[in-house]
């Protein structure tokens, strides 16, 4: 079986507390984009699970989120069959785009169908929600609103499609250590989550670009300020908006234009590498081939 296992970004990224487990309550609309990993499933008859990967800087063992997946449904329902997966990595990694995720939403999707386990998608969901906050959108796609700790999914209206410019710096962030240096009282700017949504009921890109936010990006760009420079960039070569996604260092543009996003490129490509052209999409966030 193969499946395409899609990015997401944040449109907007509201913290409003940290709980007694220790993650932190959030808003955030999510948004599909038009990238996506490319996830191989095989079943094999020995009892074990086997990930390999075009990339150098992802685990194949019980550290990967596909692995954990699989071990997890194996595990919960008895199968004692064994599973082969291949990554083909296409997501930047750790940069706020849901790129282990979303690998473990083509696991769920694809075994449950592999092995016959008939689980609803809100029961893949559920187990999702064990592997990480972003895994149960990753399932649905879209766009939508995420409440909770990210794992309660609310289906909105598809947003236009809008042109993405995505920009990862060389720089590792720890979304563990960002949230933990977040002081929630000294937040000084918040998303307009109503307004956000409002725009995209409307379709109106030009709101969407003027609404995005997100509260984590104050901490990183702190730590990082390569961001910033990245966000004058794309603002000086005419991007409607422009904002961190996740807990970064990922930032992506909305363009008008392709050409204008090109043209920001162009300038990014002095001092970054990972630079991907792309476009909101509709839809699931993992679909087969």
């Amino acid at each position: 079986m193969k499946l395409k296992a899609y990015a997401k970004i944040n449109l907007a990224l509201d913290v409003l507390s940290k709980r007694e487990d220790g993650y932190h309550e959030i808003r955030t609309i999510m948004q599909t984009v038009d990238l996506y990993d490319i996830i191989n499933i095989e079943k094999i008859e020995e009892d074990s699970i086997i990930v390999t990967t075009s990339s150098e800087n992802i685990p194949t063992d019980n550290k990967n989120h596909a692995y954990i997946a699989a071990s997890l449904l194996k595990e919960r329902f008895g199968v004692k069959q064994g599973v082969k997966i291949h990554i083909e990595k296409n997501i930047p990694v750790s940069a706020g785009l849901a790129g282990g995720s979303t690998d473990a939403a083509a696991v769920l999707k694809g075994l449950n169908e592999i092995f016959e386990l008939n689980l609803s998608q809100q029961q893949l969901m559920e187990i999702g929600r064990e592997i990480g906050a972003d895994v149960p959108f990753c399932l649905v796609g879209g766009t939508a609103l995420c409440e909770g700790i990210g794992e309660k999914v609310l289906k909105l209206k598809s947003a236009p499609q809008m042109n993405i410019l995505i920009a990862k710096p060389e720089v590792y962030v720890s979304t563990q250590a960002v949230y933990e240096a977040l002081d929630i009282s000294k937040v000084k700017k918040r998303p307009n989550i109503e307004a956000m949504i409002s725009a995209i009921e409307e379709g109106n890109v030009k709101e969407i670009a003027k609404n995005l936010c997100n509260v984590l990006e104050a901490v990183t760009v702190n730590q990082y300020p390569v961001i910033n420079r990245v966000k004058d960039i794309m603002r000086n070569n005419n991007a409607l908006g422009t904002v961190m996604t996740g807990s970064g260092p990922a930032v992506f543009g909305i363009f008008g234009n392709k050409y204008d996003a090109l043209k920001a490129a162009e300038r990014l490509k002095v001092f970054i590498k990972e630079i991907i052209l792309t476009t909101t999409c509709e839809g699931s966030g993992v679909l087969e081939f």
